[in-house]
């Protein structure tokens, strides 16, 4: 009975972690490194089809993106989550596949031209579509057993429609542990989904600390903050770029417009128009829209008793193809676009950015968290330009952040999370948080809490029986390379064409035996005349 940590350790995307009992391999979560990482991750220690299951969290791309690439590799066994979670990545899964087929032919063209082999993508949509076939729905609060050693449970985690903390106990023998996955736990008060449920006991636990370090703040009237932002950037005749996740995120931001118009509290602009620009956002507001209304909080569900959509008002447009984008940056009426990705690192988000970060005007609000090293990040950091498909662009727009809106619960609201065990658990494993964040989080449980907690790095083993590491790692931090060396691999690489053209002159040369006099003393010349040039 052992535990492995895999991702997402002293990082905050990669979620991923082995659990071993009674000769069954069980993965929790397969999730995609996004944005910089600081440390390396180890490989899964296991063969892929020697996974018997997965047990998912959530939809999110860290969490659930790399379930493709585990089929590629040979998994063949059951993906368990909640039923919204499956809707999800349904389309999610897809749009991952087509992010990575669409970059490995843009990374395939830039190869050929330069005479080195094709790139393939990481997983392609085949993949995707097969290991959907994969999953199997399960509801909130029922257990449901895996295997003889083997029970899991679901419980709302309040962090994303369908996202859930899993119980799991595990036996071998006549020794029972109980183990709980913390997944993503969700912020109080948002909209649409319920708070986070508590869990009441457990021997150990693997606990997220995205925001480990820090509070989201007074908790502020986001409907009344973001009308401001809204009433002030359409005033002077400016758009609101809002980039948003496509799913969770843009949702929110949906519900708040609409009561936003409903209360009238933009003045002098009515029916601003408000854009969508994201097909797999529009999947996933039809997927909210159509869920099981057990996965609504009660303000929602009272929304929908009164015949009201909570996600649609009027002036909402949802732009699908291509040229519709487009369009939207030659139209010059004022108005909302919400486009993904949330970080800006992809999707159509970047081409709004082009077309308005240089516009004083406008406002680009951020209304999620960004990862360091992404283009998000920069910008909310404060660069004065970026750059944007090969062009500098002037970062002259009202930078702003939706304060508090977050599907993360901060370091108090993970404090008390876990404060809702009872008794306290043995031990608490730390994940899912940059280096600070979660090293702060344990050492609040540790001394503010009487929590004994450990933050391991990729690679550590646990044994649950004995109740104790069985292997401590060190983290490996991800080499990066200085803009130096960085100079000085092009220029290797630039000496290293140049002696391949000389060596293929030699080549010529040498089959120009025979050739007439007068042919040779030419070529001769164009020889001596290009040496010249060189010396001087």
């Amino acid at each position: 009975m052992k535990i492995t940590f895999i991702g997402a350790t002293h990082d905050v995307t990669g979620s991923c972690t082995l659990l071993e009992v009674g000769g069954h391999n069980i993965l929790i979560d397969c999730g995609m490194k996004q944005g910089s990482t600081a440390f390396e991750n180890v490989s899964i220690p296991v063969k892929e089809g020697d996974i018997e299951c997965v047990l998912l969290t959530h939809a999110h791309v860290d969490h659930s993106g790399n379930l493709p690439l585990l089929y590629k590799n040979g998994f063949r066994g059951a993906i368990y989550t909640t039923e919204a979670t499956r809707n999800l990545c349904e389309i999610m899964l897809r749009d991952c596949a087509n992010i990575q087929m669409s970059e490995a032919e843009y990374k395939s063209r830039k190869a050929k031209r330069a005479g080195e082999p094709e790139v393939e993508p990481l997983f392609d949509i085949n993949d995707a579509e097969n290991v959907l076939k994969l999953f199997r729905g399960c509801d909130y609060g029922r257990p449901i057993r895996i295997n003889e050693n083997l029970t899991v449970r679901f419980t709302d985690i309040g962090h994303l429609l369908g996202s859930a903390c899993i119980e799991a106990w595990l036996v071998e023998g006549e020794n029972t542990r109980k183990m709980v996955f913390s997944g993503d736990v969700g912020n109080t008060c948002q909209p649409i989904i319920c708070d986070p449920e508590k869990v009441r006991e457990a021997d150990y636990v693997l606990l997220e600390s995205t925001y480990g370090d820090r509070f989201h703040g007074e908790r502020r009237e986001y409907i009344n903050t973001l009308a401001g932002f809204i009433q002030r950037t359409l005033d002077r005749g400016g758009n609101v770029i809002i980039p948003s996740f496509a799913v969770g995120r843009t949702q929110e931001i949906l519900y708040f417009i609409r009561e936003i118009k409903n209360n009238e509290l933009v003045k002098n602009h009515p029916g601003f128009p408000v854009y969508v620009d994201s097909p797999l956002a529009n999947e996933a507001t039809s997927v909210f829209m159509q869920c099981d209304t057990r996965y609504l909080d009660e303000e929602t569900r009272a929304v929908m008793a009164a015949g009201e959509n909570p996600l649609v008002f009027d002036g909402l447009y949802l732009t699908t193809s291509t040229e519709e984008s487009r369009a939207l940056n030659t139209d010059m009426e004022p108005k909302i676009i919400i486009s993904a990705s949330g970080m800006c690192d992809a999707g159509r988000i970047r081409h709004h950015l082009k077309y308005n970060l240089w516009r004083q005007e406008c406002m680009v609000l951020f209304v999620g968290y960004q990862a360091a090293g992404t283009l998000g990040r920069l910008i909310y950091d404060g660069a004065k330009s970026v750059k944007l498909f090969g062009d500098d662009v002037a970062v002259n727009a009202e930078i702003q952040y939706l304060p508090g809106v977050s599907g993360h619960a901060d370091k108090g609201g993970l404090l008390d999370w876990i404060g809702g065990f009872d008794p306290k658990p043995k031990l608490v494993f730390v994940n899912h948080g940059d280096e600070g964040a979660c090293e702060e989080l344990a050492r609040a449980l540790n001394e503010e809490k009487g929590i004994k907690a450990y933050a391991p790095y990729s690679g550590a083993e646990f044994d649950l029986l004995k109740g104790e590491f069985v292997r401590i790692t060190e983290g490996v931090r991800v080499r990066k390379e200085k803009p130096a060396s960085l100079a000085r691999k092009r220029a290797d690489d630039a000496f290293r064409r140049l002696m391949d053209a000389v060596n293929r002159l030699v080549l010529a040369a040498q089959d120009c035996d025979g050739m007439a006099t007068k042919d040779l003393a030419k070529l001769t010349g164009m020889v001596t005349s290009l040496t010249e040039k060189m010396r001087k």
